[in-house]
């Protein structure tokens, strides 16, 4: 099961990958997400863990199993026989504006149990978080210009 959502920054790529990457400031600009806190330091990589707390949901930890520089990462969680992915992707248009793709995968045994429990959420959880990276990229760009 995968729930998908996509929107436009007008921020560009790099404004928009610092605001993907910094997860801990990710409740500041999303209300899906009641707290972020990295496990490791640094720059996020691959094997980067992250307990993030979501209103409703318990605490999951989620570990970036790819990552591509300036393009986006995934990452998962397993809970109760399921494997969720999240998957956060960037690409530049033609005019400088940053499109933005963001899936959620709900794979295993009880995958469509928790879809039918969870899914409504989660596709407005997805939606907030597309929402929130805009507003947060552009936000940065124009501190930044």
């Amino acid at each position: 099961m995968t729930i998908e959502t996509t929107t436009t920054s007008s921020a560009g790529l790099a404004a928009t990958w610092a605001a993907l990457t910094d997860v801990n400031d990710w409740p500041h600009w999303t209300k899906s997400m009641t707290s972020v806190e990295r496990l490791d330091s640094g720059d996020l990589r691959v094997g980067s863990r992250a307990r993030v707390k979501q209103p409703g949901m318990p605490s999951m930890i989620w570990q970036v199993d790819e990552l591509r520089e300036n393009e986006g990462f995934s990452w998962a969680a397993t809970s109760l026989g399921v494997r969720v992915t999240g998957h956060h992707w960037l690409s530049r248009n033609p005019d400088g504006t940053t499109h933005i793709r963001l899936s959620v995968e709900q794979r295993g045994p009880l995958a469509g149990l928790v879809n039918a429990l969870t899914g409504s959420r989660t596709r407005r959880f997805i939606d907030m978080e597309a929402a929130g990276l805009k507003a947060a990229s552009e936000a940065y760009e124009s501190k930044a210009g």
